[in-house]
């Protein structure tokens, strides 16, 4: 099966496990979903193996809580899900990505300026 990157409009009670893995320390009733709160996640075999949280807001995105699976991790996961959250959100122009939570900034960093983010105080932006 493919790799494939979906917004998720509600959660299944299997989405819920998962986010529960990938984001332990968020509760399913914190993670909101609305036009301007999206969740986008990475999902391979009806698992999702990673998400980040996306905020729009007229011409600008913020992204916050990326994160991969660890037993997923180095596999291209990650960056295929920003390319297609940025690329289906074509009205946006400017991103930024928060450093709340990184656990590693140093790779981090690397990882963001490969998808052309430039690192800022508090995060990156593109």
């Amino acid at each position: 099966m493919k790799l494939t990157i979906i917004r998720l409009f509600e959660c299944s009670a299997q989405d819920e496990i998962d986010l529960a893995k990938i984001w332990p320390e968020y509760s399913s009733a914190s993670l909101t979903l609305s036009d301007t709160h999206r969740i986008y996640a990475a999902k391979f075999n009806d698992r999702l193996l990673g998400a980040v949280r996306v905020t729009l807001s007229d011409s600008e995105g913020a992204l916050d809580s990326l994160r991969v699976r660890e037993i997923t991790r180095r596999r291209g996961v990650g960056q295929y899900l920003v390319e297609e959250v940025i690329r289906n959100n074509p009205d946006i122009t400017r991103w930024w990505m928060s450093d709340v939570g990184v656990e590693d900034r140093g790779v981090m960093t690397a990882f963001m300026q490969a998808l052309g983010f430039r690192a800022q105080t508090g995060g990156w932006e593109k």
